[in-house]
């Protein structure tokens, strides 16, 4: 970031929009991965509008796997 306080400031404001938009896409990207991929896993039958106990129990653990994996491997990559 030193690299980025040299930067003239319109430069600077440049790069933080195009560095927010960017975290932006992966915020929703890795939120529409986790919706797919627990739907998927989870959500069998559509009889109903509402999801059952068992899918519901399914989904929160499927998410918050998930919120977990995507969690430590950010302080992975980030040592």
């Amino acid at each position: 970031m030193d690299a980025v306080q040299n930067l003239p400031p319109y430069k600077q404001q440049e790069f933080m929009q195009h560095l927010e938009q960017m975290q932006l896409k992966d915020s929703l990207s890795m939120y529409n991965r986790l919706v797919e991929r627990c739907f998927d896993g989870c959500v069998s039958s559509f009889r109903s509008k509402t999801l059952d106990k068992s899918e519901i129990s399914c989904m929160e653990n499927c998410s918050g796997r998930y919120i977990k994996m995507t969690q430590r491997v950010g302080l992975r990559f980030a040592e």
